[in-house]
């Protein structure tokens, strides 16, 4: 089964799925939701949130579904779940290498990175033919590491940590996958978000990931350029119509790798327009 490049829109809201009446909701306010088999729910509302799932459709296409880990023992429950479904789009909690996703050749798989051994085999991950996107999760990076936090004292991420987020993002863009950046955890932090989602945009991540829907428009703020940026970027091109090769413009030496840049700017503001 051949798939296409995966396109997410920037913000992807995970929602319990044993939480329906959260459902519709979440998929007003989001790009793509994220139903949750997993981490938000617990142990004894497994069954309840597949049915959920099964009678409460939402879009397939604007939706993902996240299910457990193979080692979990909910891993065949929730592919049966599946099949009574339409959804074709799973998250792979912690993926470690691409068998998994390779024997389940009728979805299209988000590999979901986020333990030492993930990270250690990415290259083989992302190289898996349905394998559409990567994500990686910081905090069960670092308990998988024997850590205790996954950021500093002032709130950035620690280095094993930054190391775990480029590893993802670069064999994304070899493969031509779908990058998704990791959660932020701090929901009041909204200019913490902000900062980061600009820092995901601006390194290459095609996504971002939340918890709440109060963080999806400071993510959407993020990834969509303003008015400025786009203007910037019109004139940017503009010049390159009257001058060939390598050129001065504006203080900033153009080339065409600033051109792509530019490209992509109007690219992200006509989306962000509609």
């Amino acid at each position: 089964m051949t798939h296409a490049k995966y396109s997410t829109g920037p913000a992807l809201l995970f929602c319990p799925a044993n939480r329906p009446e959260r459902f519709a909701k979440a998929a007003e306010r989001a790009d793509t939701v994220i139903l949750d088999l997993e981490d938000a729910v617990g142990e004894q509302e497994k069954d309840a949130a597949r049915q959920a799932l099964i009678d409460h459709p939402l879009n397939p296409e604007r939706t993902i579904v996240r299910i457990n880990p193979v080692i979990s023992g909910h891993f065949p429950a929730d592919l049966r779940a599946l099949t009574q479904t339409e959804y074709r789009t799973l998250m792979l909690a912690k993926t470690e290498d691409g068998a998994v996703p390779a024997a389940l050749p009728d979805y299209r798989v988000i590999a979901l990175c986020e333990t030492a051994r993930g990270i250690a085999n990415i290259a083989a991950i992302a190289a898996t033919n349905n394998v559409v996107g990567l994500m990686w999760g910081a905090e069960d990076l670092i308990a998988s590491l024997g850590g205790t936090s996954s950021r500093g004292t002032d709130g950035s991420y620690r280095q094993i940590a930054r190391y775990a987020r480029a590893q993802v993002l670069i064999h994304a863009a070899a493969h031509g996958k779908a990058a998704i950046d990791s959660v932020y955890l701090d929901i009041p932090d909204t200019s913490g978000l902000l900062a980061e989602a600009q820092d995901a945009r601006a390194s290459g991540f095609t996504a971002k990931a939340c918890i709440h829907p109060s963080q999806v428009p400071v993510i959407r703020r993020a990834y969509y350029p303003d008015a400025q940026e786009a203007a910037a970027a019109s004139r940017i091109l503009r010049a390159a119509t009257e001058n060939s090769g390598v050129f001065s413009f504006e203080g900033q030496m153009i080339d065409e790798p600033v051109l792509r840049q530019a490209r992509a700017t109007l690219a992200a503001w006509e989306a962000g327009e509609q």
